[in-house]
């Protein structure tokens, strides 16, 4: 067997240490595909797609399954460039991108919903073991309108924790980045006129470190202390760096675990038709034990004319099986009525 896992090791360094033996990921048979297809995009998922990838070829022999992990804006700009056979993304293709991916795929490209979970605030301030923070605090964080870890809302939103003096470090993606999108996504709508730089991939506030890729968001709050940043929560599980409580209303704080970010992502709306399983999120709807700043990391792929591969893998990637995978390296598993509209959508193929 020949296995050629592409920038998914190199990028993430995590799967000899998180993944599962296969005999214990593989629960059903997989209906193999031969050949060899590539896809990239997202570094949220790329856990996830690394054990898939492992656990597929495993079972296949005759497959070669390769996933560069280069940020979602970089992996749809390929894909629509006609690089690869699917994208990982966090984010919806933009307005300005649907008609380009139309046009690759000579019809329709359509959003596979494939792994969910939530975006942790990790954080590294010395001697302070537990933070709860409202949106509107972290808007005025990630703004640099807060400068030290004892600001008076920072107090508010910890009573009776000697929060100290440190200056704060905000840690924010330099790349075009889903995981980008879905926090401001979360930002604007929660945290009112404390955030005025709306949503998008690319981050627009001034000031913080900029790093390319979750590793090197994690990397960084590691060594410096004060430091707090968003990154999707296996990277923060795995470094073991502690996460913020959110705010979710009524005063409540939700902390970040599985359950609270599936609480969230049922409550999605699916906006798209036709197979397309676009997902739209409604914060303020949230209910107080949902964790609210989660994302929704998509495959895009042709509607028409997706390899026969692809289909395989996407077809072991959304069963309970591959869901399975997923849930051991500390994603949340799609929610079953979601995987299910998954499942008959990738057949579809």
């Amino acid at each position: 067997m020949r296995t050629r896992i592409v920038g998914v090791l190199a990028a993430t360094g995590l799967l000899a240490a998180c993944s599962p033996a296969p005999s214990s990921a593989v629960a059903e048979p997989i209906s193999c595909a031969s050949g060899e297809v590539t896809g990239q995009g997202s570094s949220a998922q790329a856990n996830a797609v690394s054990a898939w990838i492992r656990n597929y070829q495993v079972s296949c022999a005759d497959a070669t399954v390769s996933y560069s992990s280069i940020g979602s804006g970089a992996g749809v700009a390929a894909f629509i460039g006609g690089a690869g056979d699917f994208a990982g993304t966090d984010s919806p293709l933009a307005a300005a991108d649907r008609p380009k991916a139309a046009a690759r795929c000579q019809g329709a490209a359509i959003h596979l919903p494939m792994v969910v979970g939530p975006i942790a605030l990790a954080y590294n301030v010395a001697g302070v073991s537990s933070l709860r923070l409202q949106p509107e605090t972290i808007a005025r964080i990630f703004d640099g309108r807060i400068a030290s870890w004892n600001d008076p809302a920072a107090r508010r939103d910890n009573p009776g924790i000697a929060l100290p003096a440190t200056p704060v470090r905000t840690v924010h993606r330099s790349d075009s980045s889903g995981t980008t999108d879905n926090f401001t996504k979360f930002l604007a709508g929660t945290a009112g006129p404390e955030w005025n730089h709306g949503s998008g991939s690319t981050w627009k506030a001034s000031g913080g470190l900029a790093e390319k890729g979750s590793n090197q968001i994690v990397a960084t709050i590691e060594r410096t202390d004060g430091a707090i940043g968003y990154v999707e929560a296996s990277y923060a599980r795995f470094h073991n760096l502690p996460t913020a409580a959110v705010g979710t209303g009524a005063g409540a704080f939700t902390a970040l675990t599985d359950e609270a970010a599936a609480r969230m992502i049922g409550s999605a709306r699916i906006t798209g038709s036709g197979g397309d399983l676009e997902l739209s999120i409604d914060y303020r709807s949230a209910s107080a034990d949902a964790y609210p700043i989660v994302l929704v990391t998509y495959e895009v792929v042709c509607k028409t004319g997706t390899p026969a591969l692809v289909k395989s893998f996407l077809t072991y990637a959304s069963s309970p099986a591959g869901q399975a995978a997923a849930t051991r390296l500390g994603y949340a598993p799609l929610p079953e009525d979601l995987r299910g509209r998954v499942a008959k959508a990738v057949a579809g193929l």
